[in-house]
């Protein structure tokens, strides 16, 4: 057996499909399914219960998956160590970004990151929080630049920016001309949010039920942008962050008002696992993104 069998066996349980599992691994269906074959005739064990429609791991190959996956972070371990540019901008980084981050703060330190670090190629990937955390966990990314959660607790984490959310009221709305919005005056009201799975609902919810306010359950957004033109056509006031208001108060049907008592707010940081051994990579990336933040 090899690492590429181990390989084979983790997107294999992955997908549960071989044609899927073979394209995820750049390979033809026969020669993923002949490995497989193989490494249960060589360790003496049927991994999986083959049907037409998809593909059932046994128990003792559920187990060898588990260990197939720690072996893989391992290598990629081992890999970055013997390089010696562990602490280097030099060679692949595979980034995780959620979609209430993503598409606002990349383009701002996307191409300061090239100038500076011309030698470092950048993965980018986009995903909610639980998904982000799955492909840490596996090796599959390097690290996360993503909302502080619970999830991200057995990792390291590197504080980058604690960004403040503001209010959103269409333009005609009686809040629209205050300086700042008392969050307690969100008592009895009901706010649009973001759908299952994103981390900012339960953020900006857990504001908003405290100062006494509902969530609208007649709707579920599945991005920031349609929060906003939700507001922007006059169905309801909602919470956005920092990162994703435009310069300007008032910006096409929508004002943003500063909240207050309390601010609410989320604290952004840069998530890697323990063992990882390009920390120092992780510790220049962060600056990185401070300073353009703070800029």
């Amino acid at each position: 057996m090899n690492i590429r069998d181990f390989e084979y066996l983790v997107a294999l349980a992955e997908h549960k499909h071989f044609r899927k599992a073979a394209e995820a691994c750049f390979v033809s269906q026969p020669t993923l399914s002949g490995q497989i074959r193989k490494l249960e005739d060589e360790i003496g064990t049927q991994l999986t219960e083959r049907s037409p429609r998809k593909v059932i791991f046994t128990e003792s190959g559920l187990q060898l998956v588990e260990q197939a996956k720690r072996i893989l972070t391992e290598v990629k371990a081992f890999k970055d160590m013997a390089s010696g540019h562990a602490g280097d901008m030099v060679g692949p980084m595979h980034i995780g970004f959620i979609p209430t981050v993503g598409p606002y703060l990349l383009p701002r330190i996307v191409p300061e990151l090239k100038q500076q670090f011309p030698d470092l190629e950048l993965y980018l990937h986009e995903a909610q929080t639980h998904q982000l955390v799955k492909q840490l966990e596996d090796g599959k990314l390097d690290c996360l630049i993503l909302a502080a959660v619970t999830e991200t607790e057995q990792f390291k984490e590197i504080d980058i920016y604690d960004e403040p959310l503001s209010v959103a009221v269409p333009c005609d709305h009686e809040w629209a001309q205050l300086k700042e919005f008392d969050m307690l005056d969100l008592n009895g009201h009901t706010v649009l949010s973001l759908g299952d799975g994103h981390c900012l609902r339960d953020q900006a919810l857990g504001f908003c039920f405290a100062a006494g306010a509902k969530d609208d359950e007649r709707f579920k957004a599945t991005s920031l942008e349609t929060l906003r033109n939700m507001v922007a056509a006059g169905s309801g006031i909602t919470l956005l962050p920092e990162l994703s208001l435009p310069k300007e108060r008032t910006k096409d049907g929508v004002c943003y008002v500063p909240a207050v008592n309390p601010t609410p707010s989320r604290k952004i940081v840069l998530a890697y696992r323990p063992g990882s051994p390009l920390r120092g990579r992780f510790e220049q990336l962060a600056q990185l993104v401070k300073e353009q933040l703070e800029g």
